[in-house]
């Protein structure tokens, strides 16, 4: 059964603590780690969003099986060669040595280590060998996100093989859903009713517990719709609004052509996202940006364009690069503006200065992006806020709004629509040499793109009626101090939106309405209702007509056919109001 931290226990803040290493438990470690010792399990999964502090909670819990002599020796596996040297930094400063190099080639370590870092695939090649270290002294496995130990059936199984014998494991994760039906070792599952099977853990700490605790950060997404103009393999040239109501061919080619570093797109959002990252800086001076590139070549031409926009150069890490940890570490411990990476955000990047990212890759599982969105929610003291730039699509903007939805591993259940398929994880963290394709060749050549800001979510709830890229409207948000708590935050974003309705109400009365006929008028109110109409049906998945018919039933009149237009204003007001608020 899960449980949560206790609301009577007040969490602790360490101001700047080393990763790994905070002095005091915070409320939902402490309350994880006496629920561990009640129950003196051989298994235990423990749930614990991104940035949480699951690292230190666990080798507390080490730290004590060894003090008590229930076990003898350490492994961490981890999903990343660059994960295994941070586990061994954080273990070394709290007095336990792991050895992050171990190769299978070796076969054992030194005496002066008590145990090793080794990765998932690392297990998978040679089963036999972790489980003959396994049975020669009672030792610890700690999981880091093990699901990823559900990556592949060879992984599963080794890991299966090789830690079967262990005398306590540890499981770990952030994000343990997956879209496939690869059971997680070492997880159990219950039946739901349904003939499903659910993953259940033994502890959980979702992100809208740790936010209410102060334990991470506030997120703001700024979406970005705009103009994309592209010519297909046949010669045709097509153009398309993205943030508008699109198919899946035009939204995938809209999409990738936002991305393309040769547009204007891309450029004009990274412009944006340096302003607020200026912005975020006057509170939180170390605060640096991440973009998340798909592939090699892109992510340096993005580092080009920051070196344009900035003046300063960017760190490039690409994601099979040998000195990659090196390179985040030195980003880590610096006060540098800008990192690139290629998809590195699968537990691959932990930099806590990290305030203000760029999503800019065509990967759209909610694994990927859950991950991805973690880079930037660890907090270091109370009030620090992340803000995630990324393209008005539908898929994106749904994850946005679910930040709190918690979500099960679920066995046996019904093909993933498109778009929600976690088997590009383990890609994800891959070496891309090239752009992803449709095909042999791009699928088309990118003619021209420009962005437009759309609205800003937080909270389950969306601010923002749309503005020009450098507008004042754009600059109210981009403008939101660094430093607020989430109440503050709300509160904030729903007055600018108050704001900016009412500025917009004025200027309709003083000019452009009296400028157009009657029936010009309608037709542009009616535009304007539709598009926010499609918007709202992106977001909730109801049918345009079932919205129209809400709308007509908390505002009254007639269909929209026959709506005047001061009730067609009401129906804007009303759509634009329920999307300040939860639902």
């Amino acid at each position: 059964m899960s449980t949560f931290a206790a609301s009577h226990l007040s969490p602790s803040y360490p101001d700047r603590a080393a990763w790994g290493t905070a002095p005091k438990l915070r409320a939902w470690q402490q309350e994880a780690f006496d629920l561990y010792f009640r129950r003196e399990p051989r298994d235990f999964l423990t749930v614990a969003t991104p940035g949480a502090g699951k690292t230190t909670y666990a080798l507390r819990i080490a730290s004590e099986l060894l003090a008590n002599g229930v076990i003898r020796a350490v492994t961490v596996v981890t999903p990343t060669e660059h994960l295994k040297r941070q586990w061994a930094d954080a273990a070394g400063r709290v007095g336990i040595g792991i050895d992050p190099e171990f190769k299978n080639s070796q076969g054992a370590t030194s005496r002066d280590y008590i145990g090793v870092a080794v990765t998932y695939a690392q297990v998978a090649m040679h089963p036999a060998l972790h489980r003959a270290r396994t049975e020669n002294r009672k030792t610890l496995v700690i999981f880091d996100e093990i699901h990823h130990a559900g990556d592949a059936k060879s992984w599963g199984d080794g890991v299966q093989e090789a830690f079967e014998p262990a005398t306590r494991r540890l499981q770990l994760t952030g994000t343990p859903f997956r879209s496939d039906d690869n059971p997680i070792p070492f997880v159990g599952y219950e039946e739901d009713g349904e003939g499903l099977k659910r993953s259940v853990a033994d502890y959980s700490y979702g992100y809208g517990p740790a936010l209410d605790d102060g334990v991470v950060r506030p997120v703001i997404f700024l979406a970005y719709s705009g103009e994309m103009k592209w010519r297909t393999r046949a010669g045709d040239e097509i153009a398309a609004t993205l943030g508008t109501p699109l198919t899946k061919d035009q939204l995938s080619q809209a999409w990738r052509a936002a991305l393309d570093p040769k547009g204007d797109w891309i450029r004009q959002v990274m412009q944006a996202a340096d302003r607020r990252l200026t912005e975020v800086r006057r509170g939180v001076p170390d605060a640096g940006g991440l973009v998340i590139a798909t592939d090699h070549e892109t992510a340096r031409a993005y580092a080009r364009h920051l070196r344009n926009i900035t003046g300063e150069g960017a760190t490039v890490v690409l994601s099979d690069d040998p000195g990659a940890s090196k390179k985040i570490k030195q980003f880590g411990a610096s006060e540098d503006r800008w990192l690139v990476a290629v998809r590195m955000v699968s537990e691959g990047v932990d930099i806590p200065r990290l305030c203000v990212g760029v999503y800019a890759t065509s990967t759209s599982t909610p694994l990927f992006f859950a991950q991805a969105v973690g880079r930037f929610v660890r907090a270091r003291k109370r009030g620090e806020m992340a803000s995630v730039f990324l393209p008005s699509v539908p898929t994106l903007m749904g994850l946005a709004n679910e930040m709190e939805v918690e979500r099960d591993h679920v066995l046996n259940k019904k093909p993933p629509e498109d778009g929600l398929d976690d088997s590009l994880l383990e890609q994800a963290n891959r070496q891309k040499d090239n752009p992803d394709v449709l095909g042999d060749e791009l699928p088309f050549e990118t003619m021209e793109t420009s962005a437009t800001f759309d609205r800003v979510l937080f909270d389950g709830g969306e601010f923002g009626t749309g503005a020009e890229v450098g507008s004042a409207e754009e600059e109210d948000f981009i403008g939101l101090p660094g430093l607020l708590e989430p109440d503050q935050v709300a509160t904030l974003l729903r007055k600018r939106q108050s704001d900016q309705q009412a500025a917009k109400r004025k200027e309709t009365v003083q000019e452009p309405r009296a400028a157009l006929a009657p029936h010009e008028q309608i037709a542009e109110l009616r535009r304007e209702l539709n598009g926010l109409v499609g918007a709202w049906n992106h977001r909730t998945g109801q049918p345009h007509g079932v919205i129209h018919s809400e709308l007509r039933r908390a505002c009254g009149g007639p269909p929209i056919a026959q709506a005047t237009a001061e009730q067609i204003r009401e129906r804007i007001d009303t759509i634009r109001r329920w999307a300040t608020q939860r639902r």
